[in-house]
């Protein structure tokens, strides 16, 4: 079918970002080149640092170094395309690669839904039931959590896959967006994207929504802890962490929940483009800041490392 779909369309055309006026389209190249530089190099460190320091190979920063190392794909499988396509001066993508890159673009999007859910569970048992923390968050548990996250992402995104495969695209290839998304493939499709819909809107709403409400349910129980703390200043430090941490879950949530749990016929090409920046561009980049940078043992660790680089090079 797939090869029935190719002798068709052979290639996309990623309009996104090419439709505005030259001098709009040289902001939003630097844009996009400095949030990517951000995100990875952000990213990158935390890895660095987490990796380095044997102080730091506990549960929470398992779970962080995981979320950079997703994030840092999650943004490299959209934004170096936009940028060699500005530079080339070119806006084709094949079929297949445009399977591929909506393949990993939204494996990489569950794989974020579920380690921030793990994230903020590890976080309600650190509060909430801090005696039991280590007897809880064992290590196999902790691998359990993230090798089960990796295998539902990846058949998710088969599936996912495999039902756009089936698909004909028979005139128009012209994509309205920045990366090969669902919501503009189903519209450009001549076959009937019905079940495709459904798929999205039950199977996909639960794969979302699930963590989504561990995400809230586990803040509320954390928020109820903190209020029992007797210490003014421990109540708002733990208050802007969470807070800052729900800022960025509800940024991720909000924009996916607008983007493919409506009727293809709500959706404008303008307002997708949008929200598709901000669940895997703008995210990825506030995730390593959200959560790791503002963290007093990861910027102590990465001074460690800092230091031990300078005084090796002297």
């Amino acid at each position: 079918m797939v090869e029935a779909n190719q002798s068709r369309v052979s290639e996309f055309l990623l309009l996104g970002l090419s439709r505005q006026p030259q001098q709009q389209q040289q902001l939003l190249f630097l844009l996009f080149l400095t949030m990517y530089l951000a995100t990875v190099l952000g990213n990158l460190l935390i890895l660095l640092a987490i990796s380095m320091d044997s102080h730091l190979h506990i549960p929470m920063y398992f779970f962080l170094c995981n979320l950079s190392f997703v994030d840092t794909y999650f943004s490299s499988t959209t934004v170096p395309k936009v940028l060699a396509n500005h530079v080339l001066r070119s806006h084709t993508i094949s079929f297949s690669e445009c399977l591929t890159q909506m393949y990993f673009v939204f494996m990489f999007m569950d794989m974020d839904n579920f380690l921030l859910a793990v994230i903020a569970y590890d976080r309600f048992v650190a509060v909430c039931h801090p005696l039991h923390y280590s007897a809880k968050m064992t290590p196999q548990l902790c691998a359990l959590l993230v090798t089960g996250s990796w295998v539902t992402a990846s058949l998710d995104m088969l599936l996912h896959t495999l039902l756009m495969a089936r698909l004909s695209f028979c005139a128009d290839n012209a994509i309205p967006h920045f990366f090969c998304d669902v919501t503009p493939l189903l519209k450009l499709s001549c076959s009937d994207t019905h079940l495709n819909e459904v798929v999205i809107l039950t199977e996909g709403a639960l794969i979302m929504i699930t963590p989504f409400v561990c995400i809230l349910v586990s803040y509320v129980l954390i928020t109820c802890a903190v209020l029992r703390i007797p210490s003014t200043k421990g109540r708002w430090k733990a208050f802007s962490t969470c807070g800052s941490h729900l800022a960025v879950v509800f940024l991720f949530y909000g924009t996916i929940i607008f983007l493919y749990f409506n009727p293809l016929s709500s959706h404008a090409a303008e307002t997708d483009v949008a929200a598709g920046v901000m669940f895997s561009v703008v995210t990825p980049m506030l995730n390593p800041f959200i959560y790791s940078l503002r963290n007093q043992d990861i910027k102590g660790a990465l001074g460690k490392v800092i230091a031990m680089k300078f005084f090796s090079a002297q």
